[in-house]
């Protein structure tokens, strides 16, 4: 090969920019990580966005699958300065009659908050994901492919691959109906959609075997020990470098970008086919969030305990209710009692908050590109499950979709998956390629959550990105984790 500047420059400070470049300098090449603002960590940053001495986490904030990553478990993290934290009750879903269901990591303190009727069911659904969970996580973090374990796999994909709602039949009372649904709920999709089922499956299988934890510190936590182990091996980062043409970056023999394919078309179109780019521009992106962050006086007064000893509250009562608020998501309403998704991280980490304080972070899913004020409906969610918690907010930092997208790019329209997650566009993001992160430009690569396997702080776009590189430019073997 021709002597060039650099082996490989990474476009994205994401999680997934952060992991490939971190995959391409442990192979020995020398690589160059460019990010357009000025700290590194896309989805993975915590700020100041209240009062002083809380810190909130601007975009991610709870993190089963970065524990339970293949690749980051590969990875010396720890030693710079990443610790997770793991509250009681990895996620809890109240009820209007003040009571709640909640996931344990023992699958037996799960049912146990189930109604009797229904522990049987959950039982035989989440007994043989667990067992297979160690053979199942990286067949599914990552594309289409012949599996290693095909019967793990086969016993996994025929819940998997079926609506929500269909599953939730298995099921006759609405705890069980209601725990389920909020997890589904994350797929940010209507549930009645096939293969809703495998994002709630993940999230229950991530909860019994690794629950879902919280870096001490902030999100930011986590991007910073990937920079820095990054760093250690060699590589060179620069931040506040917005790419806007290839012509700016420095030669290299591959250029891996960690965005959409919106901006990957802004930047490189001109070096792709037109039947590529075509793929790119029919690329579906989904519905956004309304994000909430607030200061609060005191802990958040939910009546049910468990939800007081939980790092996630889903809040969105039973599955008909979230289901109906989802379908009006979809269809480009916003519901008057939406689904919401919060996290109480400073009641595990005191090192976010002022000492008698707390904070709190939440969200609801909106129609794309929405620039509707939901706080109202947001926090009237809350104080639903929450008598009294309006009186303890001492300051709230708000952002619609639009917000969203302006701190982060990768955010369009407030679609924090990097586009649909559904049964056309899992495998085939962003196009339908035999290897999904490779364009046909030569020595132009993606690695967002555009790819598979979508969204989530897992680095495992940006490895197996890295691994494409590795083979098609270095003509290297691809490492096996």
């Amino acid at each position: 090969m021709k002597n060039k500047a650099f082996d490989a420059v990474i476009v994205g400070a994401g999680p997934n920019g952060l992991s490939a470049a971190i995959a391409l300098q442990q192979a020995g090449l020398n690589v160059l990580l460019v990010e357009a603002k000025s700290t590194i960590g896309g989805g993975l940053r915590s700020a100041a966005l209240t009062l002083p001495g809380f810190v909130h986490d601007v975009c991610s904030a709870i993190h089963p699958l970065a524990m339970a990553s293949p690749f980051f478990k590969t990875l010396p993290l720890a030693d710079y300065g990443l610790q997770y934290l793991q509250p009681p009750v990895a996620a809890a879903h109240p009820f209007d009659d003040g009571s709640a269901a909640a996931l344990f990591p023992s699958l037996k303190n799960t049912i146990d908050t189930l109604d009797a009727a229904d522990a049987g069911a959950y039982r035989r659904l989440l007994e043989p994901v667990i067992k297979d969970w160690d053979m199942l996580l990286p067949e599914l973090l990552g594309p289409l492919h012949m599996p290693k374990h095909p019967l793990a796999m086969a016993r996994f994909g025929w819940p998997a691959l079926r609506a929500a709602t269909t599953i939730a039949k298995r099921f006759k009372e609405n705890k069980a109906r209601g725990l389920w649904a909020g997890m589904a709920a994350h797929s940010i999709q209507p549930l009645t959609h096939l293969t809703t089922s495998a994002v709630g499956l993940v999230l229950l299988a991530a909860g019994h075997t690794g629950g879902w934890p919280l870096p001490k510190g902030g999100s930011q936590a986590i991007a910073q020990a990937l920079v820095q182990y990054f760093i250690a091996l060699g590589g060179k980062v620069e931040t506040d470098f917005p790419v806007h043409s290839l012509n700016q970056l420095p030669s290299s023999h591959a250029v891996v970008f960690d965005v959409t394919p919106r901006q990957l078309l802004a930047i490189t179109g001109d070096r792709f086919s037109g039947f590529y780019k075509r793929q790119l521009q029919h690329f579906r992106y989904g519905p956004g969030v309304f994000k909430i962050d607030w200061a609060l006086r005191e802990p958040i007064p939910f009546t049910a305990a468990h939800c007081r000893a939980a790092g996630t509250v889903h809040l969105g009562n039973t599955l008909e209710e979230i289901t109906a608020g989802e379908q009006q998501v979809w269809e480009g309403r916003h519901p008057d009692k939406p689904f919401v998704l919060l996290a109480q991280q400073s009641l595990f980490d005191a090192s976010r908050v002022p000492q008698g304080r707390q904070a709190a972070w939440a969200y609801c899913h909106v129609p794309h590109g929405s620039q509707k004020d939901m706080t109202t409906a947001i926090e009237n969610q809350v104080e639903r499950f929450a008598p009294g918690f309006k009186d303890i907010i001492l300051e709230r930092h708000v952002m619609h979709t639009t917000q969203l997208e302006a701190y982060n790019p990768n955010y369009i329209g407030g679609d924090i998956n990097g586009g649909i997650l559904d049964i056309r566009q899992l495998y085939t993001r962003p196009a339908l390629r035999l290897t999904p992160y490779a364009t046909p430009a030569k020595g132009i690569f993606i690695c967002s959550s555009s790819t598979p396997p979508g969204g989530g702080v897992h680095g495992m776009c940006g490895y197996h990105a890295a691994q494409a590189v590795l083979k098609d430019v270095f003509h290297l073997s691809k490492k096996s984790l």
